[in-house]
């Protein structure tokens, strides 16, 4: 930030910013990570595992604001375009994006378990493709003396920025809405429910995701009645569970066991 300001580099300030949002996210994330580990409480039966969700949302938000304040300094830029010192640019710059390569080794191997992880890891690409757009523009300055493509790299950073935002805060607000879990078929899961001995029909059947990697499933499940024998009922959970954690990789699952003469059984879908 402080070469961004000697330099008057838009660009350099744009990037500066987001990697600012990023360290900050990151630190959230791995407070709210470590908080989520906690063992849940009488009050809080899943624990804190929803904060992580929480962090990735605040981070989105952060880098959308970002994003939309670099815009509209980038227009007003391209039409009253400043002066900048292309060296420095390129200087601090070039530091930034061995960082940014530095954040990538690191996180790599967390990205596909946590999206907390995920966020992060997307954040430092758009960070290190942002670095790479600040030394060309440096690089542009100082052979051709156009200033404006100081503005340009700033409105390029921006465009970067914002998909990836609004990307992760798709997947939080998937999480939050409790919807089905993107990799899950639930009318597969019905059927395979379906298809087990002594299994007449599934209703109320819900998914949700609580956390990354943390999925949960309810369903009422209407037997028949030979099922209810003491050994096939043992049975015939074992085998529904079973073929969640087998077939699904769901390993929380609950289900409610009716006899198929049940008043309720099969008013909701």
């Amino acid at each position: 930030m402080v070469g961004a300001i000697v330099s008057g580099s838009l660009a350099l300030l744009a990037d500066a910013g987001h990697m600012t949002a990023d360290a900050a996210g990151l630190a959230f994330a791995l407070v709210a990570t470590s908080l989520a580990n906690r063992p849940p409480t009488a009050t809080r039966t899943f624990g804190l595992k929803r904060l992580e969700v929480l962090a990735a949302l605040t981070n989105g938000l952060v880098v959308v604001a970002i994003a939309v304040s670099v815009a509209v300094e980038g227009v007003r830029r391209l039409v009253h375009p400043g002066e900048v010192k292309a060296g420095p640019v390129m200087v601090i710059a070039a530091i930034g994006l061995a960082a940014n390569a530095i954040s990538l080794l690191i996180l790599r191997a967390g990205r596909k378990e946590s999206i907390n992880v995920r966020g992060a890891y997307l954040e430092v690409v758009g960070d290190s493709l942002g670095s790479v757009a600040v030394i060309a523009s440096g690089a542009v300055i100082a052979w051709t003396g156009w200033l404006r493509a100081d503005a340009v790299a700033s409105l390029v950073i921006a465009c970067l920025i914002v998909p990836r935002a609004f990307a992760l805060l798709r997947d939080v607000v998937r999480v939050l809405m409790e919807a089905t879990p993107q990799d899950m078929d639930l009318a597969e899961v019905r059927a395979h429910l379906e298809a087990l001995p002594g299994v007449i029909s599934v209703h109320d059947l819900h998914a949700w995701t609580i956390t990354s990697g943390l999925a949960a499933l309810t369903a009422h499940v209407v037997v028949r009645p030979e099922a209810f024998t003491p050994q096939a009922y043992h049975e015939l959970l074992d085998q529904m569970a079973g073929c969640l954690a087998g077939d699904f990789d769901l390993e929380h699952s609950t289900f409610q066991i009716e006899p198929a003469d049940h008043t309720e059984t099969g008013l909701h879908p």
